[in-house]
């Protein structure tokens, strides 16, 4: 697979005011500070069932279709545009890392997270960057459900907008389509 760029950059995350500060929309949180690094207004677009924002060649994307339904406005752009599945980047909140950690990897499974899901059924491909946003776990899988869809502890968000912020750091190399430099940078364990 040739490496390139990415194309564009999904947020993953649920519209609403009463979803703004949940853990779910943590990918939501990554691309809004990326759009407002980047001087980008996103706005939205009905064709796309969501926000959309454009850096250069870079698109941002906030689906405001909730998480289970996130592929419907991933393909409609990603198709609009013809943007490969490889080309895309989904910034999304993960159980299964700490607050406070991140891991970008490429394909793989979908560890159970319906936004990725419904992305992967769309697309007909896993074939995708994925940026894991840790928000930790609840210990209990009954509690999983109820645990994504409020608001995190104070200390826990305050790892996790240290999350997000290093993410932003190695925003430039993501944009060079450097994955392996960016990779060691983001799943590094975080600074104390």
């Amino acid at each position: 697979m040739v490496q390139s760029a990415p194309r564009l950059i999904v947020g993953l995350g649920n519209p609403g005011a009463e979803y703004t500060e949940t853990r779910h929309n943590a990918g939501f949180w990554f691309c809004e500070r990326l759009a407002e690094t980047l001087g980008v207004s996103l706005r939205p677009e009905a064709r796309f069932h969501g926000l959309i924002g454009r850096s250069g060649d870079t698109w941002l994307l906030l689906p405001q279709t909730f998480m289970n339904r996130s592929g419907q406005s991933v393909l409609a752009l990603a198709h609009f545009y013809r943007i490969l599945p490889n080309e895309i980047l989904v910034v999304h909140d993960e159980l299964d890392i700490p607050p406070g950690h991140l891991r970008l990897k490429f394909g793989g499974g979908l560890g159970g997270h319906n936004g990725l899901k419904d992305i992967t059924a769309r697309l007909s491909s896993q074939d995708f960057w994925r940026l894991r946003v840790g928000i930790g776990h609840p210990g209990d899988k009954n509690q999983v459900a109820n645990f994504v869809l409020n608001r995190a502890r104070r200390e826990e968000q305050e790892l996790i907008d240290a999350a997000l912020e290093r993410a932003l750091g190695a925003w430039p190399k993501l944009a060079g389509g450097e994955w392996e430099a960016a990779t060691r940078v983001l799943n590094a364990k975080p600074p104390v």
